[in-house]
């Protein structure tokens, strides 16, 4: 074998390794994705007689939010075993057929993990909350209570009321950051980071490719339980937990070195891929901290999109001044909705068309520089589906009715076949309602329309294959102004330029000279610049 073909193999070798630059993802929240046994709820045999559906977009892997054991409290962030499949989601060996089915697709199948708390049925905590000298009595966050009996520290939980909820057995109060069924790990306890690290490499060897990391930052706390300072002025009122800047409570200096023990254990088996959840305040600084090259995580994304009000050209502008192209800055990755934020088209179109605007979403995620986070649903341009007061089952949103819209309606049961009982999803009345307004973008109607979202979602996810400077290439701003956004992936003769119109009415564009449109949404045919029309998007290359 030449020089020149080892040198050939070993960047290729270094190509297959780092397969999550510019990949897309597609997440499956597996309660509302497809039910195989018809009890109303999601399942992983579901999921693996749909992965054909999923190849079919182009993505590079899919990510399953938890489908471990649990009490369901936080539908599966509450977990109770780590190595264990949840009985109304299947077995381990359902498991190991959606992976291998996966994988034959050509698929990577990444898995949540939920570092930073278990359920409170989980046997960790049963053991711990007996007593203060038992083997396991420092694996979660146990303290005293002030003389008076309140609380420990003023922390506010994100669902509501204080961080720590009083136990009579051990006469001291325990954390959850989130619910009272939540109960916060000691993070700092070597035993503790051992057994989730074990618990990581259970499902390494099992052949997960990666894990996207629940709430990173919310792993470690102040150990001095120090009071959190009050916000001036709170923006938002909803909760107790807005009235508070969050330094002590999470984002320890030491979960750095904690990602970087996972991210050596994952290294051992060669492409996995690991990314974080970062959300607060101090997301921009925190992922930055998180992924910083070469030793922890490959990638984060926050909440820059998902929590927006408006798709604004000053909002494409800074999330690309935030992750430079540079030696020190890690790999970012994008999503506009999820299964924790109401959906894209609901919170931005407006009184735009919504097919429309769906598929400029599309593009536009697909041309950052960074992964590409697809949520299900999201191939067909679903809007937030609606679910009345009695129908909710997302904590924070009964708590906060009606000042939030919680979760549930980015939840709704995805919509397979129109003219079936329930949209396809099962054969019994669904945990959370179809949406009727989703029965007309149904799989089934969409497959048969070639102008279907679906079928342009086909053709634009796997766009970064066909132009790599959309997988991996440098990102640099033209401009951003009023509803234009342009910005230029790459160099040389393989850049690509990309133009949006965000606004609601056509905006003032030519295409530079030397350019032709290689790919573009909602453009007239033969269209040759003056004007970019509402919601069109196109990709260009050099001509």
């Amino acid at each position: 074998m030449t020089t020149k073909s080892l040198t050939r193999e070993a960047a290729s070798a270094a190509a297959d390794a780092q397969w999550w630059r510019g990949a897309s993802i597609y997440q499956i929240y597996p309660r509302s994705f497809a039910d195989s046994n018809g009890d109303g709820i999601g399942d992983l045999p579901g999921i693996t007689a749909r992965l054909d559906h999923v190849a079919s977009l182009g993505v590079d892997a899919v990510w399953l939010s938890p489908f471990f054991k649990s009490p369901m409290r936080d539908f599966g962030y509450d977990i109770a075993d780590y190595c264990d499949v949840d009985p109304i989601f299947g077995t381990l060996a359902d498991f190991d057929r959606l992976l291998e089915r996966a994988h034959a697709l050509g698929l990577k199948v990444l898995i949540d993990q939920v570092y930073a708390h278990t359920a409170d049925t989980h046997a960790w905590f049963l053991e711990s909350r007996e007593n203060r000298t038992n083997p396991k009595a420092d694996w979660y966050v146990w303290a005293d209570p002030k003389p008076d009996g309140s609380p420990p520290s003023n922390w506010q939980a994100v669902f509501g009321g204080p961080c720590w909820t009083w136990d009579a057995r051990r006469e001291q109060y325990y954390l959850h950051n989130f619910l009272p069924s939540q109960p916060q790990l000691n993070g700092h306890n070597p035993a503790v980071q051992d057994a989730l690290e074990a618990a990581m490499t259970f499902w390494l060897d099992r052949g997960v490719d990666g894990f996207r990391l629940d709430a990173v930052n919310f792993m470690m706390h102040d150990p001095a339980l120090t009071d959190n300072p009050p916000v001036a002025n709170p923006a938002k009122r909803t909760r107790p937990f807005d009235f508070q800047h969050h330094f002590h409570n999470q984002s320890h200096p030491a979960i750095p070195d904690f990602l970087a023990r996972l991210r050596r254990r994952a290294s051992e088996y060669g492409d996995r891929f690991l990314l974080a959840e970062v959300g607060g305040e101090q997301a921009e600084a925190e992922m930055k901290l998180y992924t910083e090259p070469p030793s922890r995580l490959h990638s984060a994304y926050g909440f820059l999109y998902l929590y927006a009000e408006a798709l604004t050209p000053q909002l494409v502008r800074d999330s690309i001044r935030q992750w430079p192209d540079d030696a020190q800055t890690g790999w970012p990755s994008w999503t506009f909705s999820n299964h924790d934020a109401p959906r894209a088209i609901s919170r931005w179109a407006g009184t735009r068309d919504h097919k429309a605007f769906a598929e400029m979403l599309l593009l536009l995620l697909v041309a950052l520089r960074g992964g590409s986070i697809v949520y299900q649903g999201e191939e067909l341009g679903l809007p937030q589906g609606h679910v009345p007061f009695h129908r909710l089952q997302d904590p924070e949103a009964i708590t906060n009715w009606p000042q939030t819209l919680g979760r549930d309606g980015a939840r709704t049961p995805m919509p397979w076949t129109a003219g079936a009982a329930h949209a396809g999803f099962s054969t019994a009345e669904p945990w959370l309602p179809v949406d009727p307004a989703h029965l007309s973008l149904a799989a089934d109607l969409q497959e048969r329309d070639p102008a279907s979202t679906l079928n342009a979602a086909r053709r634009i996810i796997p766009l970064p294959r066909r132009l790599p400077a959309l997988k991996t290439g440098a990102i640099a701003l033209v401009e951003a102004h009023d509803d234009l956004v342009v910005f230029e992936r790459g160099s040389g003769a393989d850049a690509v330029l990309c133009a949006f119109n965000l606004g609601e009415a056509d905006t003032p564009f030519d295409l530079p000279a030397g350019w032709r449109v290689a790919d573009s949404v909602n453009l007239p045919d033969g269209w040759t610049g003056g004007a970019l029309p509402v919601c069109a998007g196109l990709v260009a290359v050099k001509a």
